[in-house]
């Protein structure tokens, strides 16, 4: 049996659980001012006026308000002179002032009037009357069309021009905040290797992976949760139906939480009995993938050399070439922050220079469609010295999780 799996309760693991939060602080006011003056900066070297931060991850980057997004537009513009105006309905403007942190103008809009056109009176009245706006790249095209129609005297380019350059590189205290999300999916997943038994099914493994997050401090509903089973297992996003668990079968879990918004993102594949020869081999060979990744990355080497490493691994041992399957069909990383999947990727043809700072998945999964799949993902960050874990890799495919090392 696969050391680690199996031989305890959902009921056991979760009675045992406790808060990991730790001291890790939420993102201060100070550090949200610095971002904000140095996109101003950016906006005025690239000759733009402003930037539309939507109801989105970058408008909490900079301001620390959250919402989600409705039919009805919030949001803010960060001019190139570093103000910030709030833009939101009327009857939400008191909700919006308890949210807010880093002080601007608020301007507000009646239900039969058009937001659209006070976003662009708004640049108007603060900047300029024509020129360039940056639009949050997660502006909702209804949105983007009510600022052209409105704004037919200014010009539009994607706003992660701006957002991008600073998101990317994380801080000191976001680093400190994704290592404890980080830290509490990894014990999560320990838990959830312990409470595996024949016919637990994956919806029980996916309530048991909610609830044991928000036990151990992380926010609110899981943004993602990947469960899958056998042959199931072999699809990297997942199958539309629930499966049962059954003696040999790949367990492939992926998932991830916040802490302050920002995320974790981990996966463990592992035997549920005694792996064969079969899934140690393509195990191992993942293990391999993953760490001849994380060698290659190094401070200004290009994205796409990290996934031309691990690719290399898994087609040396007999596996499709080019994104072909049996093999690896997808990117071998993604940035993550704010969001899960952020800029840049570890992919053929980003040549985005790794920098200290920049954070990524490391995750070549090996499909093989019709038997299983593996995928083995952590996530690392670049230092001045090259990259360094969050969560130390799987260890065997005898041992997971180096129980017995």
């Amino acid at each position: 049996m696969t050391i680690g799996v199996g031989g305890s309760t959902i009921e056991a693991e979760l009675a045992a659980m406790s808060s990991m939060r730790g001291d890790a602080p939420a993102i201060g006011t100070e550090e949200r001012k610095l971002r904000i003056e140095k996109a101003a900066a950016l906006l005025e070297a690239k000759g733009y006026d402003a930037l539309w931060l939507d109801a989105s991850t970058s408008a909490f980057y900079f301001t620390g308000v959250r919402d989600r997004p409705t039919e009805r537009l919030h949001g803010a513009i960060l001019t190139k002179k570093g103000d910030l105006i709030y833009i939101c309905p009327t009857f939400e403007r008191e909700k919006l002032e308890a949210s807010i942190t880093v002080p601007g103008d608020i301007r507000t809009w009646a239900e039969h009037e058009d937001p659209t056109a006070l976003v662009i009176a708004s640049v108007q009245d603060k900047v300029a009357r024509s020129g360039t706006v940056a639009v949050d790249e997660a502006t909702r095209f209804f949105t983007f069309d009510g600022f052209r129609k409105a704004g037919n005297a200014f010009d539009f380019v994607n706003g992660n021009e701006i957002t991008a350059p600073l998101r990317r590189v994380k801080s000191a205290a976001e680093i400190a905040l994704m290592q404890t999300a980080k830290n509490i999916t990894l014990e999560v997943h320990k838990a959830a290797a312990r409470i595996m038994r024949e016919g637990i099914t994956t919806t029980e493994v996916h309530a048991f992976l909610s609830e044991a997050h928000k036990r151990l401090g992380a926010e609110g509903p899981l943004p993602f949760g990947i469960v899958l089973f056998g042959e199931a297992s072999a699809y990297p996003h997942g199958v539309p139906y629930a499966q049962t668990l059954k003696e040999g079968d790949m367990v492939l879990i992926d998932v991830g939480a916040p802490v302050d918004g920002y995320v974790s993102d981990i996966t463990r594949s592992y035997v549920f009995g005694e792996p064969t020869d079969r899934q140690r081999f393509v195990w191992d060979t993942e293990k391999a993938a993953q760490a001849a990744a994380f060698e290659a990355a190094k401070i200004g080497a290009p994205c796409e050399a990290v996934d031309a490493a691990a690719r290399k691994v898994i087609e040396d041992a007999g596996f499709e070439p080019n994104y072909g399957t049996p093999g690896l069909p997808h990117r071998t990383g993604h940035g993550i922050g704010l969001d899960v999947h952020e800029w840049p990727y570890l992919v053929k043809g980003d040549m985005t220079e790794l920098a200290p700072g920049m954070c990524f998945s490391n995750e070549p999964t090996i499909c093989i469609y019709g038997e299983f799949g593996c995928r083995l993902e952590d996530h690392f960050h670049m230092t001045e010295d090259g990259p360094r874990w969050f969560t130390q890799p799987a260890h065997t495919a005898d041992d997971p999780f180096g129980l017995e090392a």
